[in-house]
């Protein structure tokens, strides 16, 4: 089973421009992160696709794997489509360019559910995380999702799942942390799909899987990803780094 991990990179940012290319003791934000996925042992091959030359150079001239992909992509899971719909895989693996801080542990969880689904029953799998405090769960920038009993997703949204109507049978909230494991054909059948209604409904492209009845495996986590979205996400970084390597 070949597993290939790609980094969509942008290069705009609504938040903090150029975030990707900001200095991270020593490298680039991106460096750093393709480095990291790279250190894991658990690809057969790393590459970044982004639409920025900047981006893509320094990349090559460090060593890495690049491709240059179309500005106009609505999705990440369009960029990567992209990218990897001539490379030889079954398993693609997302890795968020804005997170250096790449956890290992997840992401083998992420491939061994594959792994043990000889059938090919499921076409994702994503990671959630527990959250308890009461403007997460309202925030609707916060994607939360519901699961069956064993574990597949059954809804995602910007609304709070599962709503609460008895207050004596609380169930817990998860929010839906972006980072995917795909079968590639399950990508690659997204990418010339065109956006369905619930999807555009609540601007999750992950739903566009499941109204086409794919199945996602939601795996659960305790890690909380440190993304780079704004300076002070990058200066917490600097910190956390120094504090890993020093």
């Amino acid at each position: 089973m070949k597993k290939i991990a790609v980094i969509p990179a942008r290069f705009e940012a609504s938040r903090f421009p150029g975030k990707l290319m900001k200095d991270l003791c020593g490298k680039s934000v991106i460096l750093r992160t393709y480095e990291a996925a790279l250190n894991t042992g658990l690809f057969d091959q790393v590459l970044v696709a982004t639409d920025s030359k900047v981006i893509y150079d320094e990349i090559i001239n460090n060593g890495g794997e690049a491709v240059m992909s179309r500005r106009d992509h609505q999705t990440g899971s369009d960029r990567i489509a992209e990218a990897v719909e001539n490379y030889k895989a079954d398993i693609v693996i997302n890795v968020q360019g804005d997170e250096p801080f790449t956890n290992q542990a997840d992401l083998k969880k992420l491939i061994e559910v594959f792994e043990n689904d000889p059938k090919k029953e499921i076409s994702l799998a994503s990671l959630m995380h527990e959250i308890q405090d009461q403007q997460d769960i309202q925030n609707p920038n916060n994607v939360k999702v519901i699961t069956d009993l064993s574990g597949h997703a059954l809804y995602f949204s910007r609304s709070v799942i599962p709503f609460p109507r008895d207050e004596n049978l609380l169930q817990p909230v998860f929010k839906h942390i972006g980072i995917y494991a795909f079968r590639k054909e399950a990508l690659l059948d997204f990418y010339n799909q065109s956006p369905t209604p619930l999807e555009l409904s609540e601007k999750i492209e992950c739903i566009r899987y499941l109204e086409h009845g794919k199945k996602i495996k939601m795996i659960a986590t305790d890690h909380l990803s440190i993304g780079i979205d704004t300076a002070e996400d990058l200066e917490k970084a600097v910190v956390q780094w120094n504090q890993l390597h020093n």
